[in-house]
């Protein structure tokens, strides 16, 4: 048994009086050459005990990852840091960079958000594990290292441990990566883990899977997490407290129940009320926080919240308020006063919302549905978009002049839906399950290897070069990166206009229909002429919702529209497209790995894996009673922003990573990650073993599986 192993720390033992972290009064400042200052991190204080668990939440450029790096040593030296941090007892910032150097890794740990970037790509896996432990245990020998490196792998789930010790960190998939990050992490029983966004660039399933392995190392260990997301969902069902930072200062910290049963800073409560939850998604609006933060070299005198409250005061644009305590049993108690688990929040009105003078819809009130007028749809309407039995494969090649093929890449094996005019159909699957190929597909307008695609009726296969770029008007996509899809030289205007240009416009008409579309996707007009950078994130996804309305589509391809940006400005982003569906009758193709977010937009929703629909149906009732393992699985790992339902939900996890779409695989090609299939007596796993399922209609839900009536072992309880 090794050293980790014997480490570990009884449930319910208390922790000991003195933090283990104190942060006091720390602030980070960036000198500017020529320039303000960059005011990154502003006086911010908090604990941490050992074996507790902090979340620190807020949107980008909040301070948190500055904040990490500066209890790390690892801010650049032009950084000038103040405060104080007392790790152990000792100073940090009093140590120089020799001194740093021997607690991180053994005493301090942290995991990164990318980890194939904190990976060293010339070196194996193991042998990166292995020279964690040897750089501060000179008495181990390399043999002993390498022994340790393979059975933390084991620890932290990797299959075949001593086959992938050898592996490079390129052969590994990214949850794999993120894995052998946390081995790499936990492999000198640190007692705090730093976690910097470590699940941020995963799909939901592996993301679930990664959380596991951290509680599991926490609870090994017994060291105390620091968790940095910008996530509710992730934070409601793991941490023990939260803190909430805005603009480089903390605004709210306290238990995680208390934050989010009651919390007291109207920031968080937007932040609460602008994500999309699962449980209620579809029912209601969801709420935006309109504006963007501060600029950190300008702020302003008083709240740097104020200019996107909606209940700000006099006061709050002269003062900025500090953390207090305003619960009615000590209104107004600064946080010098307080025992560490108090809950205090930074705001000049956080008492009348303590009280529950003012409720969270008097703070941020939820927005009415548009009024439209309602459409009746005419039933003998073509499909706006048919797609049947689409097949894209691709030779996988070796060699370079006599090069042969050594296999056959199935991204898309099959796949058939239908869009209806005003419909939303949402496409979802883990990364590399065939989603964007299919669309490029379908974007492409080419004759397929196999099957059919229509577009209002039209086979795109038998239309000729005119006709085909008449009916490129009628489909069109917003990318999911808006500064990449925008060039950064032409003003917004003409980037707009652009297609309009392609298809004949006359500069007039350009000009006109460019200010009705701006106005559309609620921008001013006026912005016409300013360029890409001078806009929000949010803003430059409205530029592009824009460009892609331009030529009145019916069908409009949305590839994770809202992924790049902010939790805060997605709302308002899903608003729109919600309202501008509405108005123009449009269909969208909705393309995402965030369930709650398709469940809020979608009508009818298509779950992919390996390059083949696995379960079709309408969104609410496919999300009421997923049918396929492979979806339970998705609904289950999908994290709600509520500690309560988190605490209690029962996850259907999966073992391992998407197979290789190179693979030939016999039967159920979900079988290997299967969890009803482990369940199965043997006569009916041979079923699995030897057919491939077909889609079959239960009800309204097409399902690709041979044991639907079994699916209620795996959700009882989800």
């Amino acid at each position: 048994m090794t050293k980790l192993l014997t480490n570990e720390i009884p449930a319910g033992t208390p922790r000991t009086d003195a933090p283990l972290l104190a942060v006091t009064d720390l602030s980070v400042t960036f000198p500017q050459r020529g320039g303000p200052s960059v005011q990154a991190v502003r006086g911010i204080s908090y604990q941490v005990h050992r074996g507790e668990f902090l979340g620190i939440v807020g949107e980008s450029g909040s301070g948190k990852s500055v904040s990490s790096l500066a209890l790390m040593g690892l801010l650049p030296s032009s950084a000038q840091v103040t405060g104080s941090i007392t790790f152990g007892g000792r100073s940090l910032l009093d140590l120089n960079d020799r001194q740093l150097s021997r607690i991180r890794g053994q005493e301090i740990s942290m995991i990164f958000q990318d980890p194939l970037s904190a990976l060293t790509p010339v070196y194996t896996v193991g042998d990166q594990i292995a020279e964690a432990l040897l750089l501060h245990d000179s008495a181990l020998s390399k043999r002993a290292a390498s022994a340790r490196a393979i059975e933390l792998l084991q620890i932290v789930g990797i299959p075949a441990p001593e086959r992938r010790a050898r592996a490079f960190p390129h052969e590994f998939s990214g949850g794999m990566r993120q894995r052998a990050m946390i081995a790499m992490a936990i492999a000198n029983d640190p007692l705090l883990i730093i976690a910097d966004e470590p699940t941020t660039a995963l799909d939901v399933t592996i993301q679930a899977q990664i959380l596991e392995v951290l509680e599991k190392a926490k609870s090994l260990t017994g060291a105390a997490v620091v968790l940095i997301t910008h996530d509710l969902g992730v934070v409601a069902g793991h941490a023990d407290r939260i803190a909430v930072m805005y603009a480089g200062k903390l605004v709210e910290n306290g238990t995680t129940d208390e934050v989010f049963a009651s919390p007291h800073m109207p920031y968080t409560i937007g932040l609460l009320r602008s994500v999309p939850n699962m449980q209620t998604a579809g029912t209601q609006r969801l709420v935006p926080l309109e504006g963007r933060p501060p600029s950190l070299t300008a702020l302003p005198r008083g709240c740097p919240f104020a200019a996107r409250c909606p209940i700000a005061v006099a006061a709050c644009l002269d003062t900025e308020p500090v953390l207090l305590n305003h619960a009615p049993a000590a209104p107004g108690t600064p946080v010098a006063g307080l025992g560490e688990t108090a809950h205090v929040a930074a705001c000049h009105r956080a008492a009348e919302i303590a009280s529950g003078a003012l409720t969270r819809p008097d703070v941020f009130p939820r927005p009415e549905p548009l009024a439209v007028e309602h459409r009746d749809r005419d039933r003998h309407a073509h499909p706006v978009l048919t797609v049947t039995g689409l097949v894209r494969h691709f030779p996988l090649t070796k060699g370079g002049v006599f090069s042969r093929q050594i296999g056959t890449v199935r991204a898309v094996d099959g796949v058939s839906f239908t869009i209806q005019p005003g419909q939303t159909l949402g496409l979802v699957g883990e990364s590399g399950c065939g989603k964007s190929t299919t669309i490029l597909e379908i974007l492409e307008m080419t004759k397929p290897q196999a099957g059919q695609i229509l577009i209002d009726g039209q086979d795109v296969a038998t239309l000729g070069r005119a006709d085909l770029l008449r009916l490129r008007k009628d489909v069109q996509i917003v990318f999911q990166d808006p500064m990449a899809a925008l060039d950064p030289r032409m003003p917004i205007g003409d980037i707009i206009a652009e297609p309009l240009t392609v298809h004949g416009v006359k500069p007039a008409a350009r000009r006109a229909r460019v200010a009705e579309l701006l106005d559309l996707v609620g921008l001013d007009p006026q912005m016409a002429d300013r360029y890409p950078h001078e806009f929000s994130g949010g803003q430059r996804q409205r530029v592009g919702i824009a460009r892609a309305l331009a030529t009145n589509p019916r069908l409009v391809v949305l590839d994770e529209p809202v992924s790049a940006l902010d939790v805060s400005i997605q709302a308002g982003v899903i608003n729109l497209l919600e309202d501008l569906k509405e108005q123009l009758n449009l269909s969208y193709l909705f393309v995402a790995h965030d369930l709650a977010i398709v469940r809020q937009i979608a009508d009818t929703v298509a779950v992919m894996y390996l390059g083949r629909i696995v379960e079709y149906g309408p969104v609410a009732e496919v999300f009421a009673n997923p049918r396929h393992p492979y979806t339970q699985a998705l609904i289950s790992a999908a994290p709600i922003p509520d500690p309560v339902i988190e605490r209690s939900r029962k996850r259907v996890l999966l073992e391992g990573d998407l197979p290789s779409p190179t693979e030939q695989i016999d039967g159920c090609n979900f079988r290997s990650r299967c969890p009803l299939y482990a369940l199965l007596p043997p006569q009916k796993r041979a079923l699995c073993e030897s057919i491939d399922p077909l889609l079959s209609r239960v009800g309204t839900v097409e399902t690709a599986c041979h044991h639907v009536e079994h699916s209620a072992l795996l959700t009882a309880g989800v």
